[in-house]
């Protein structure tokens, strides 16, 4: 039987690069997202018993135990939860509205530690299971104009550690992905000198890509590492080394 995964914010981007490694591994892919897109749209079509789409809107924090239970009820128990769903207000603090603020902790924080709750009762039902938050390099090296963005990462990368001792015993890793600076809509806001300057930092004198980052999600839910949990994973082309 292909074991199930739930990828949130699986329509764009490193999600639906994740989305698309899952496909052609076996899994089946519960796909979670405000919005569809048509390529995820497309994987779907091409993969009707395997990828399913769910909409929800992650600032939605009261209706996660809902969204979980629905998805069990429809797929049955995930085997992994990859936490990808992420806003990236940038601004300096000073001027950055307390809305956007409250917004990005709700969304990149709140909703992912929900998530992991409601997910990792199934797996600890299963004693088995895999946990993939999607932090950020920045969590860890700062970048001008992201303090929030970045707080809301480290706290992932914190919260990683202390689930994965909670889990560990029934066979649960927890690990945090925290990939560099890839072409997404998440960064095509840094053109011209500052993206210059951040691929100049990389020895491999490039940016890593989301299929980069993909198939280090993929290799954290694979039986070869199933040692590995309260890690960090940083796929960067090598610029924070």
């Amino acid at each position: 039987m292909n074991k199930m995964v739930i990828v949130s914010g699986a329509t764009k981007g490193l999600g639906l690069a994740i989305s698309k490694k899952l496909v052609e591994s076996k899994y089946i892919v519960v796909g979670v997202s405000r919005t569809n897109s048509e390529e995820y749209s497309e994987l779907t079509s091409n993969h009707p018993n395997s990828v399913f789409f769910q909409t929800f809107d992650f600032s939605n924090t009261d209706k996660i135990s809902t969204l979980v239970k629905n998805i069990v009820k429809s797929h049955g128990r995930p085997y992994a939860l990859i936490n990808n769903a992420a806003l990236g207000h940038d601004g300096v603090l000073a001027t950055m509205h307390e809305k956007d603020i409250h917004e990005l902790i709700k969304v990149n924080v709140e909703a992912p530690i929900l998530l992991a709750k409601y997910a990792s009762r199934s797996m600890l039902l299963n004693r088995v299971g895999r946990i993939v938050n999607v932090g950020s390099i920045i969590g860890s090296t700062g970048f001008n104009g992201l303090s929030v963005y970045g707080a809301t990462k480290s706290a992932l990368g914190g919260f990683t550690k202390s689930l994965s001792r909670e889990l560990g015993r029934a066979n649960i890793t927890v690990n945090t992905l925290a990939p560099g600076y890839m072409e997404t809509n998440m960064t095509k806001g840094l053109q011209g000198d500052k993206l210059k300057s951040i691929t100049r930092r990389s020895p491999l004198g490039r940016l890593a890509n989301v299929d980069d980052a993909a198939q280090a999600t993929l290799f954290l839910l694979s039986d070869g590492a199933s040692s590995i949990t309260g890690s960090t994973i940083t796929v960067d082309a090598g610029s924070t080394a």
